[in-house]
């Protein structure tokens, strides 16, 4: 599904250049479930921006599903993005004046879905996620946990084949966080493709390989056993 070759970023001020990535090389194959771990400062971030079309590289190659990523112009990375990768961030990023329901049928607006199969998939995925009994709230009449939730309900919602996650439990206590790391691991199984990227060795258990960061470069790739999750999340 991806694969990346001699990937370098290259970051310039008037003062000082700093190589965020230094020729990183590696594939991900469809439904695999990836973590990338490293001290901060590592690259992390600026990889998994990379992956998702967000930044383009100083140097190397990006193949999505077989397509030169880093060669694409905004239209066509726009449009790669749109129904093929989901983002979920460590402060949801959701929009505070609108509903759960809101929130997660806004990606298929922007696709111009119509409205009757908007209310399908996102009542559908509400329910994935355990979060249809409160398609009514606003995000801040809702606990962490079920803020992201929701924001994984939004990120799936267009049927993205690859889910990227930037700390998607950095500001959970260690129950909802879980419970995330469980539903991501339940959308794995499902077929969705996911890398996340974290410092916690707790979140990278639930991962198939591990992919190791240091001062931009690949240091150790290491084949991982899945922690067991359960089918279903239960929510209290």
């Amino acid at each position: 599904m991806i694969k990346v070759e001699n990937l370098s970023m290259l970051f310039s001020t008037e003062e000082v250049q700093t190589k965020a990535l230094n020729e990183v090389t590696f594939e991900i194959e469809k439904g695999e479930f990836v973590a990338i771990m490293g001290p901060s400062g590592c690259g992390k971030s600026t990889l998994l921006n990379i992956l998702g079309t967000l930044d383009t590289p100083t140097s190397g190659s990006y193949l999505f599903e077989g397509k030169r990523v880093d060669k694409m112009n905004e239209n066509q990375l726009t449009a790669l993005r749109k129904g093929n990768i989901g983002f979920i961030f460590q402060s949801f990023n959701l929009i505070d004046e609108l509903t759960v329901y809101e929130n997660v049928e806004l990606p298929l607006v922007y696709l111009n879905i119509k409205p009757t199969e908007r209310n399908r998939q996102v009542k559908e995925v509400l329910e994935k996620v355990n979060m249809l009994h409160r398609a009514n709230h606003l995000p801040q009449q809702l606990s962490g946990g079920q803020q992201q939730r929701v924001a994984i309900a939004r990120a799936v919602v267009t049927n993205a084949r690859l889910l990227l996650a930037d700390e998607p439990t950095g500001n959970l206590d260690s129950t909802n966080g879980v419970e995330v790391m469980e539903l991501l691991s339940t959308l794995n199984k499902q077929g969705t493709t996911i890398i996340i990227v974290t410092h916690s060795q707790r979140d990278a258990a639930y991962a198939h390989r591990i992919i190791r960061l240091l001062d931009g470069k690949i240091i150790a790739e290491n084949r991982n056993r899945p922690m067991e999750s359960d089918s279903k999340i239960e929510i209290l």
